[in-house]
């Protein structure tokens, strides 16, 4: 039996979860892709909260740009708000896409504001 898109990717997002874990000093940058919007946050895990969130609805984001360019400037977005808390580390969890496309632009952005993986 053959896997749809959605079930492969959450098997894979299981997989690397295993692996992954954020906390309060390195928290996990979680990225969601919808088919025109892109989402991402910064998730303590030991605490079960969420620190920051950034998605291309904010400020207009979704109105400029190719898909690509809208996710390196959300991005750019979540590493502002990280450095609004303090926090220059994280755990980059590409939620079982392939890092490639949107989420590669996303990582871009993220890094050149500054955040480290």
């Amino acid at each position: 039996m053959k896997l749809s898109k959605k079930d492969s990717r959450r098997r894979i997002h299981k997989r690397v979860r295993k692996s992954v874990s954020g906390t309060s000093e390195k928290p996990r940058l979680c990225v969601f892709r919808s088919n025109n919007l892109i989402y991402c946050q910064l998730i303590d895990d030991r605490a079960g909260h969420t620190l920051a969130a950034a998605s291309s609805v904010e400020n207009g984001i979704s109105k400029e740009g190719s898909k690509s360019e809208q996710a390196k400037k959300v991005g750019e977005l979540i590493a502002s708000k990280a450095k609004g808390l303090d926090i220059d580390k994280v755990v980059f969890d590409r939620g079982g896409y392939l890092y490639h496309g949107r989420i590669k632009s996303l990582a871009e952005g993220a890094r050149e504001g500054g955040l480290q993986f």
